[in-house]
């Protein structure tokens, strides 16, 4: 397997093969979250508009995401994946737009064999999710602040995935505390950033919490995220 790791927006249009498009803080996280929770399948959209639309006509029930970090207004949850392990969303459709993570997957779909969203919380199995696709290729494409900025979680868990990968064991401590020195941590912990709950610090570095993938395919010209177990 020829492993490349890239990043951010152009990264996640470039990539080819089996892809892996992550977001640890918080995209990814809270969508592992509210699968753990029982939610059937998330469609993932790029615009609020969108979201909103797909609720009027029937596609999903619960909105889920923000703009910048923070809740839309009129959505049911914001970006936290503390607040979603208190969401009663099971048998349910969740449409889900975030600043970087959705962006990538729906900017990724076109060119991927096999799509999936990563991150810490799933990693294992989703190292174990694309051994199993057996691809000559996979591209593990860090998604970053908006998509544009290179973010030190996102990175670090592609390296973490490629040793998983590549059949190492991966060094879950350093991998935390890598994170937790980084300049982003702050804005978990400052009462004045509130949609940053410090609970999800806690969740989004759980390495391994969930034992499944979230893989993504086209429905209906849609990204659309479900649960795979390998």
């Amino acid at each position: 397997m020829h492993i490349v790791l890239d990043s951010l927006l152009d990264g996640a249009r470039r990539a080819a093969g089996t892809v892996v498009v992550i977001d640890v803080f918080r995209a990814f996280t809270t969508a592992a979250v509210v699968f753990s929770r029982g939610a059937e399948k998330i469609v993932m959209v790029e615009t609020v508009a969108e979201a909103f639309a797909l609720r009027d006509a029937g596609v999903g029930s619960v909105l889920m995401g923000e703009v910048d970090g923070v809740k839309v207004p009129g959505f049911d949850f914001g970006n936290s994946p503390f607040e979603a392990g208190a969401a009663d969303v099971a048998g349910r459709t969740i449409l889900q737009r975030t600043s970087a993570g959705t962006q990538g997957v729906a900017a990724a779909l076109g060119r991927a064999d096999r799509l999936y969203a990563g991150a810490l919380v799933t990693a294992p199995a989703t190292a174990r999710a694309v051994r199993a696709a057996a691809s000559e290729r996979t591209t593990l494409v860090a998604m970053g602040r908006h998509g544009l900025v290179r973010t030190d979680e996102d990175e670090i868990c592609a390296i973490h995935l490629r040793n998983l990968l590549e059949g190492r064991s991966g060094a879950v401590a350093a991998v935390r505390d890598l994170i937790l020195a980084g300049g982003q941590i702050a804005e978990f912990r400052d009462p004045e950033v509130a949609h940053m709950h410090p609970g999800d610090l806690d969740i989004c570095l759980d390495v391994g919490r969930y034992d499944f993938a979230i893989r993504v395919a086209c429905e209906d010209g849609r990204p659309v995220a479900r649960v795979e177990r390998a």
